[in-house]
């Protein structure tokens, strides 16, 4: 997993730079075998996963001794905290950067034992415990390398939380094992991400979007070779703008905790906005529709995929079809050239309406391409006569809402225009920008 970090950074001192905070392979090296040689033997362990050189020698110490790592959310209530460390049994460690341990710990499990466990955002029940191996974390790394071109002459700079894919696989790992650099900005604010000198950028949305409302932060980028958007759609008039802005058109890509990153669009191809690119290497995908229908769940297989929900086998075996396929339970289409979109979640964002199938996706892109609207979350709720009626929930000034659903119908088809529009202050999101929409909904519309 760690092959590069003996690369062409060598011991520089700011190889990796968390926060404000350097150090060097070297040391990060001493620091992780320190804690290699505490977890050794325990069945695994977890650490609360702050933007810090500590987590990073956590979650590298975990992977030298063969013990899976469980990143705690740093803010995650007491009942939250309590049900991760009882679900994986893990033990809460504490980490001393400043320690060293010259000598490795040698690594008792193979490759395809857990290394990592993931907790899923819980929005169905509670939280499960997503396990994934040494060998999808690498599987899933290489192929990124590829569709990006990603190499040890980057500098990778992101400031995403350090317990979920995006921020730790891609964001630490990814940097440690093709030897990149690394600088996290602790917080992933415009002034810090023009100022970090990159060449490899990560983002959410939310991110992208208050860059783009920064034209000088946005200039500051025009110096990077890619900028990357993940976990939620990225509006297509934030695409334009930082396109235009920084003079690169961001790549997207798609994944899941228990799959990693399986789409994306590729250095050496010119991205579509509102598209997630092809399947990495290894990768296949399929999409299974009701007949005549152009959209529906997105179903994929591949070595990225994660080894089971902890300590729950049916739920592992129910998330995958009869001959294998892993359901993701997200609504997409694939174009003529094999680009695939995402319309959204099967369970919010399919909307039924008079005998349409509807994507609330692309409603909300037409509503955002609106120049008074800032936020768009689009749900279908239920409806006496057209089974669900569209529903849009706008942040917007100075516009009413026949003009908003006069301007959808005239972007779209009719059908695809909201029938009501309710104007709020914000939308409610989670901690990497997604809208929770089933919090925009009373408890009779959920």
């Amino acid at each position: 997993m760690l092959k590069a970090l003996h690369g062409i950074h060598g011991d520089r001192a700011d190889a990796v730079t968390i926060a404000g905070r350097s150090t060097s392979y070297e040391d990060l090296l001493g620091a992780a075998r320190a804690v290699a040689a505490d977890v050794a033997g325990a069945p695994a362990f977890a650490v609360t996963a702050t933007a810090s050189l500590e987590t990073v020698a956590a979650v590298v110490g975990g992977l030298l001794a063969g013990v899976p790592v469980v990143p705690l959310p740093p803010d995650a209530g007491p009942a939250e905290r309590e049900h991760i460390l009882r679900d994986s049994g893990a033990a809460l460690v504490e980490v001393d950067f400043a320690r060293r341990a010259a000598a490795s710990v040698p690594c008792t499990a193979g490759p395809d034992d857990p290394a990592l466990i993931l907790y899923t955002s819980g929005t169905t029940g509670a939280p499960k415990g997503v396990v994934h191996t040494a060998t999808a974390l690498a599987a899933g790394l290489d192929a990124l390398a590829d569709a990006w071109q990603w190499s040890a002459e980057d500098t990778l700079v992101h400031g995403l939380p350090l317990f979920h894919v995006h921020g730790l696989v891609l964001g630490v790992l990814g940097a440690l094992r093709t030897g990149s650099r690394l600088v996290h900005t602790g917080r992933p604010t415009p002034a810090a991400y023009a100022a970090a000198g990159g060449s490899l950028y990560f983002g959410v949305p939310t991110v992208w979007s208050r860059i783009a409302a920064d034209p000088a932060a946005a200039a500051a980028l025009s110096g990077a070779r890619l900028l990357v958007s993940g976990s939620a759609p990225l509006p297509t008039p934030v695409f334009r703008s930082l396109a235009r802005l920084t003079g690169h058109a961001p790549l997207e890509r798609y994944g899941m905790t228990e799959t990693l990153i399986t789409l994306s669009a590729r250095a050496d191809a010119v991205p579509r906005p509102g598209t997630v690119g092809t399947p990495v290497a290894g990768v296949r995908t399929r999409i299974a529709a009701e007949p005549g229908a152009d959209i529906g769940e997105l179903q994929l297989t591949g070595p990225t995929l994660f080894s089971g929900y902890l300590g729950r086998p049916e739920a592992t075996a129910a998330s995958y079809t009869e001959d294998g396929w892993f359901r993701t339970g997200d609504i997409a289409a694939i174009d003529a050239d094999g680009l695939h979109r995402i319309v959204g979640r099967a369970s919010i964002d399919m909307i039924k309406s008079g005998g349409y199938r509807i994507g609330a996706g692309e409603v909300e892109n037409a509503l955002l391409d609106h120049p008074a609207v800032s936020e768009a979350a689009v749900v279908g709720v239920p409806d006496t006569d057209l089974g669900q009626r569209i529903v849009a929930f706008v942040v917007a000034e100075g516009v009413g809402a026949t003009e908003l659903t006069d301007f959808v119908a005239a972007h779209l088809s009719v059908h695809k225009r909201p029938r009501e529009v309710r104007f709020v202050a914000s939308l409610p999101r989670n901690a990497m920008g997604k809208p929770q929409k089933r919090l925009l909904l009373s408890p009779e519309e959920r």
